[in-house]
C-alpha cells in the first residue's frame, strides 16, 4: 500500500470576510481551502483565480498562456515578484484548482466550472464530492483501527 493519497484537501478557519481588498479576499479563500500554506511567499495562485473570476465575469475562456500573460500583468501592476508565473507551474496551479473541482479544462482552454459561483461549486462538488469521500475513507480506517485494537 502506497503513502500517496488519492486526494486531499485542508481547511483553515479565519476570521469573517471584512473590508479587504479584492486580492486579499481571493487569497484569505485560497489560504482557507489549502490552495496557500500560511506565510508562503510563492502566492501566483492567488493571482491566478483571481484572473479566472475575472474572466468569468465575462465568460470567458482562457488558454494557459492566456492565464500566464494576465497573471504576469497583475504581478507587475501590483509590483510582485515574477516568481512562479512560468507557463508549466501555471498549468500546474490550474491542475490544483481542478482538482478542488473550482476550474475545468474544456478543449484548451480554462474556466471557472461551469461560470458558476466558487461559493456554489466549492458546495456542491468540493464539500459535497471530495470532503464527504475524504471523510467516509477516514471513518473506514478509524474503523479498522478500533477492529484491530479491540
Amino acid at each position: 500500500m502506497k503513502d500517496t493519497p488519492l486526494s486531499e484537501i485542508n481547511l483553515r478557519r479565519y476570521e469573517k470576510p471584512s473590508k479587504i481588498s479584492d486580492r486579499e479576499l481571493v487569497k484569505k479563500f485560497c489560504l482557507s481551502i489549502g490552495l496557500l500554506q500560511p506565510g508562503d511567499s510563492r502566492d501566483v495562485i492567488v493571482d491566478i483565480l483571481d484572473v479566472m473570476l475575472k474572466a468569468k465575469q465575462n465568460k470567458c475562456h482562457l488558454s494557459s498562456e492566456e492565464v500566464t500573460n494576465k497573471v504576469l500583468e497583475t504581478r507587475k501592476k501590483y509590483k510582485l515578484p515574477l516568481v512562479g508565473v512560468a507557463n508549466s507551474n501555471v498549468r500546474r496551479q490550474l491542475k490544483r484548482l481542478r482538482d478542488l473541482f473550482l476550474a475545468e479544462k474544456v478543449k484548451n482552454s480554462y474556466r471557472i466550472t461551469e461560470f458558476d459561483n466558487i461559493h456554489s461549486s466549492f458546495s456542491e462538488r468540493t464539500e459535497k464530492f471530495l470532503v464527504s469521500s475524504i471523510i467516509e475513507r477516514v471513518k473506514e480506517y478509524a474503523k479498522a483501527v478500533d477492529e484491530r485494537y479491540k
